[in-house]
């Protein structure tokens, strides 16, 4: 481990950069690719396609037989551009959507034969992390800042044993809109790169994070 407790070093840009490439990437899947069942090892899988229309769950959106853009949400996915492609290619299933089971069971509920990314793995992937960190593991990595104010693009906005997204930057002068990449957020199953209310996230306890291993 680096210096200060990082295992990596990587700069603001690179790390933004990497963002977008799994905001803008586009792939096209087939019929192989859609799972909705249980897999070899008898963990449950529900890829977000548009088939996935269960009631009061966040539907499903991308389409086989067609090119679509964003990599789509998989629970305990860790998955590089390079490696979901390689994977659709292989007839692994395209995402793996989020449930209350699955956050009972954690790392036992994630499937081998699924491909994608979940939010903690995306921010590990944007930090160029060895490994996929959980959002209980990110704060050991990371300083606590004082203030949402200083908060910085590539800095994250953390949940413990929840969410976390990769601040991006402010929409307005005033601050209260926060503009960031994020996925499996209601209702997107796929990375994406959006503007929230600052009040809204402060209240559900979001924690403004700074990467030990970020080049200001």
């Amino acid at each position: 481990m680096q210096q200060g407790g990082a295992p990596s070093r990587i700069t603001r840009s690179e790390c933004l950069a990497l963002a977008e490439r799994y905001q803008s990437h586009r792939w096209m899947p087939d019929k192989a690719n859609v799972r909705h069942g249980v897999d070899t090892a008898g963990i449950s899988v529900d890829t977000p396609d548009v088939s996935y229309q269960r009631l009061g769950a966040v539907p499903g959106w991308w389409r086989p037989g067609g090119w679509n853009t964003g990599m789509p949400y998989q629970w305990g996915g860790f998955a590089t551009p390079e490696d979901f492609d390689r994977g659709i290619a292989a007839g692994l299933a395209a995402g793996d959507v989020y449930t209350l089971e699955k956050r009972r069971m954690l790392e036992a509920a994630v499937s081998q034969e699924a491909t994608g990314i979940d939010c903690s793995g995306f921010i590990s992937r944007c930090w160029n992390l060895p490994r996929s960190y959980s959002t209980r593991e990110l704060g050991s990595l990371c300083d606590a800042l004082p203030s949402w104010d200083v908060l910085l693009p590539g800095d994250i906005l953390n949940t413990y044993n929840s969410h976390v997204m990769l601040f991006a930057g402010w929409e307005d002068a005033a601050r209260t809109r926060v503009v960031a990449f994020e996925t499996g957020v209601p209702p997107y199953w796929l990375v994406v790169r959006r503007t929230s209310s600052r009040t809204e996230l402060e209240t559900k306890g979001f924690q403004p994070l700074r990467y030990r291993g970020i080049a200001e």
